[in-house]
Parts: structure tokens; sequence; C-alpha cells
């Protein structure tokens, strides 16, 4: 629980974002180039309890024979929205949950959050 300016907001542990909803199938093409993104991630900023909400890019190659199925993508990153979890560490969870599903070493996960206290956060995890 964190209070911020006499306010308290309740959020969830990092054991409630829950990789079992990541889905992948198979795809032989390992030189494609795959980016998705969206606008729409959001989790809880564990200092003040605030929403942080981001823009999430994810890039790879399915060196592993494997794409991540976007309807299973979007229940997974929905699990984060009432998780407290500093913002460089949800780029670190989504690079290794992805990279466990997908087996591949061409995977980098690029997460620009919006301006908090004048500061813009851009993190990235992973090389292509």
């Amino acid at each position: 629980m964190a209070k911020a300016e006499g306010m308290e907001f309740d959020f969830l542990g990092e054991d409630a974002i829950d990789a079992s909803y990541l889905e992948a199938f198979v795809f032989e093409d390992v030189e494609q180039y795959i980016k998705t993104e969206t606008h729409e991630f959001s989790a809880v900023c564990p200092f003040s309890g605030l929403p942080d909400y981001a823009y999430l890019k994810i890039e790879y190659y399915p060196t592993g024979r494997k794409c991540v199925e976007l309807k299973s993508l979007k229940y997974y990153v929905t699990t984060f929205r009432n998780v407290g979890i500093y913002q460089e560490r949800c780029t670190t969870r989504i690079h290794q949950d992805l990279t466990k599903l997908l087996e591949t070493d061409r995977l980098r996960v690029t997460t620009i959050y919006n301006i908090r206290g004048g500061f813009r956060t851009t993190c990235v995890r992973g090389e292509l």
C-alpha cells in the first residue's frame, strides 16, 4: 500500500502477473522481423500508488519457430494493470516471459512511459 498526498491506494504484487495467458503458434520463417505494439499498457507505481501508462513495443525474430498469439498477449498485458511494479522491472519481466515462451534470443522489449514529474522514461531490454 502506498501513501500519496494523504491518500492510500491498494495494488497487487508482482505475483499477480500471469504469464500462463501467453500462447504461441508454430512459425517457420525465422528471418521474418515481427513487431507488435500498443499504447494501452498500464501498471501501478509502487512508490506513489498512481497508475503508470506506457507505449509497449515488442520486436523479435522467431528463431525458436514460435510467434506470440496476440489475444493471449493482450490478456497477459492486462494482468499488469493493478500490479505495483517499477517501470524498469515491467520491461524486464515482459522480456523474460516472452523469451521463455518464444525460445528466441532475438527479442527486444521497449516501454515508453507517459511523462511523470517532468520526466519521460524509456526502458529497453534485449537485442535483435
